[in-house]
């Protein structure tokens, strides 16, 4: 026993010494010594945030841009806010609202990827080191520019073979030494009786210990939205809900067709207009393809979309500080089990799918999610269906990069690819490096279309996100001081606006109780208030589903809240909106749509018992005359036959090298 020890104990000391020669070849082979010039402050922020119309104004008003960003998502406004930054005339459009696709569903994790990094030293592959070194200094810069939606949270990495340990202890050290001083927290091991004191719901049956270690996390949805903010306060014109229907070329004086514009119509209005840049950038995730054939029909697709569903369950299944990893399920994907919003989140899965503006979950993706959690909780909680208060699905983006020979090979990275009109081309990636995606691309866009920045350098590493000027922990007790606002509500007021919050608090209404003097909840079991309705509004939500899903996360967090709280929201909505009452009433149908498709309310659940295969003629025609099909066996048949399909796919495995952090 004694000599095994010795073995693992040598092994792991040869293993960390390994690692920390490994990291310093890979920065001594690849360091560069060059002088940069000294970074320009950046501008200051414009006070006042002007209103939809305005923005539309601006963008239609016949002047040229030096840059159109098509695409809303992280990447997008984080272009834009680059580009704005430099002192670039700036626009941005998004067909839908800001962070409505992928950059709303992720698993709300800012991290380097621990699985990317064990890759990188066990196979030597400098590529993947550097995409974990970039990540994890991106990580620490969202974590100080926008402190109030953004903060360290330990995640425990449960060991139950004690030859484990010491594994799971190098890489985790490794994964602290390549952050060095951007480093947010060190990483420690925990006995057996401290990792439960830690963590009660975890299974002790074989538990050797856990290792905990330190990444960030985030509200996805809102730390776009402020990033687009912060860009309209530069001066930026940002319009969702503007979708571009055709790109524009001119010639370039040498017989060589280059762009110079986009027709887009604004969906709110429906009016169509021209937009005038000298610059165009596709920053439009799993859609990127789409605005690629727009400028070129005949090129080859380069994007590979998966789905990944998360799930979110009741507070009780986590504690309230300490997320979970499983780093090997039973087909080799990784699952995350989180706190967050006093909910738990648990994903993710990693699947082939079709590029959709409405990716649905489907009930073998919640069901495999559902059983994997099962093996790391004890017996005293038991993990019910009916637990899974909301479901949703996002598209993970990876793609080809078309700048190199082999088209096949997938990108581990973003790539920025410049085609011959000079569509400037962001894809890959992920949510942590958005503002390096940002800095990268407008680097490219000025030298490949001439632009002349006021400040050539990027600025943005210097800069407080929307809400984050201002900001302290403590920040809420003056809300609850000068405002009279329940305790719960100012720390949700401070956590999702920052220093915004007091704007927000200026619009409550008066409770006519004793206490709180002010604020009332739109629904009873959480702490959003009247007055975030209004101050969405003036945040560019157009439509019911841009404030229960991305100005407020109510439908992230419980889909049948959501549904209740659904006709306050759009009583006013339509009072700060001027809507009709038949307007009134579609956002409504709309809304729940939004809830029963893509949060899951809907997701089918019929099972192959429920089925019975012998129809007789004249159900058949009593189905068929009535149009009341989807209540019949025959309808269940055809169900049945679709989740067959469903199940099929979710067989199809992709390799691991794609899971391993959320979207």
């Amino acid at each position: 026993m004694a000599s095994r020890l010795y073995k693992v104990g040598v092994t792991a000391l040869s293993a960390t010494i390994g690692s920390v020669v490994a990291s310093w070849t890979f920065d001594r082979w690849n360091s560069t010594h060059t002088v940069k010039n000294a970074v320009a402050r950046p501008p200051k922020r414009k006070r006042k945030l002007i209103s939809r119309d305005e923005q539309i104004q601006n963008l239609q008003s016949g002047e040229e841009f030096d840059v159109l960003i098509i695409g809303g998502g992280a990447t997008g406004a984080g272009c834009a806010l680059d580009a704005v930054t430099r002192g670039l005339k700036t626009a941005l459009v998004e067909g839908d609202d800001f962070a409505s696709g992928t950059s709303s569903k992720s698993t709300k994790l800012i991290h380097g990827g621990v699985r990317y990094l064990q890759k990188a030293i066990l196979g030597l592959d400098y590529e993947q080191y550097r995409m974990v070194k970039e990540a994890l200094a991106e990580r620490a810069s969202m974590l100080d520019s926008a402190p109030h939606l953004a903060h360290p949270l330990p995640i425990m990495l449960p060991v139950y073979k004690w030859w484990q340990v010491p594994y799971y202890w190098v890489g985790i050290k490794c994964y602290d030494l390549v952050a060095g001083d951007r480093n947010v927290k060190g990483s420690y091991y925990l006995s057996k009786r401290d990792a439960l004191e830690l963590f009660p719901m975890l299974k002790k049956e074989k538990l050797v210990g856990a290792i905990v270690y330190y990444d960030g996390q985030q509200d996805d949805a809102r730390m776009c939205l402020a990033v687009a903010l912060t860009a309209a306060r530069h001066g930026a014109t940002v319009c969702n809900h503007v979708e571009v229907l055709e790109l524009l070329k001119k010639d370039n004086g040498k017989g060589e067709p280059v762009l110079c514009g986009a027709k887009v119509v604004d969906h709110m209005t429906g009016k169509k207009f021209t937009v005038k840049a000298k610059c165009i950038i596709n920053a439009t995730g799993p859609f990127t393809d789409s605005i690629r054939k727009m400028d070129d029909p005949t090129i080859k697709s380069i994007c590979a979309p998966s789905s990944g569903v998360h799930i979110v369950l009741p507070g009780y299944y986590s504690p309230e500080q300490m997320g979970l990893l499983d780093p090997s399920t039973s087909d080799g994907r990784v699952i995350f089990f989180l706190p967050w919003q006093r909910h738990t989140i648990a994903g993710t899965t990693d699947l082939p799918c079709e590029v959709t503006h409405n990716p649905a979950p489907s009930e073998d993706e919640i069901q495999f999610i559902l059983s994997e959690i099962k093996h790391y909780l004890n017996q005293d909680v038991e993990v019910r269906r009916g637990d899974v208060l909301s479901a949703w699905s996002g598209i993970r983006p990876l793609v080809s990069d078309p700048n190199k020979d082999e088209t096949q090979a997938l990108a581990r990275n973003h790539i920025v690819h410049i085609s011959a009109s000079n569509l400037i081309t962001i894809a890959g990636g992920k949510w942590t490096t958005y503002r390096a995606m940002a800095e990268h691309t407008i680097d490219a866009a000025v030298k490949a279309c001439g632009l002349q920045p006021e400040r050539p350098e990027s600025v943005t590493t210097l800069l407080k996100i929307e809400g984050g000027q201002g900001w302290s922990p403590t920040m809420y007790i003056r809300l609850v001081q000068d405002f009279g606002l329940e305790c719960e509500v100012a720390q949700h007021l401070a956590k999702s606006y920052g220093d915004r919050a007091f704007a927000v608090a200026k619009m409550a209404s008066l409770t006519g109780k004793r206490w709180p003097v002010i604020g009332n909840r739109i629904h009873p079991d959480f702490p959003y208030i009247d007055a975030e309705i209004r101050y969405g509004v003036r945040e560019y939500a157009c439509n019911a589903v841009d404030m229960i899903s991305r100005r407020l996360r109510l439908s992230f967090l419980n889909v049948q809240a959501a549904q209740e709280a659904l006709p306050v929201i759009c009583d006013i909505m339509a009072e700060e909106l001027k809507w009709s009452k038949d307007e009134k009433q579609k956002q409504m149908n709309k809304a729940r749509e939004f809830l029963a498709l893509e949060m899951g309310q809907a997701v089918k659940r019929i099972t192959k018992d429920q089925v019975n295969v012998n129809l007789s003629s004249e159900e058949m025609m009593s189905a068929i005359k009535t149009g009341e099909v989807s209540y019949s066996r025959f309808a269940r048949m055809a169900e049945l036959e679709e989740q067959k399909e469903e199940a099929a796919q979710f067989k199809r495995k992709i390799t691991v090298d794609r899971s391993g952090g959320g979207l």
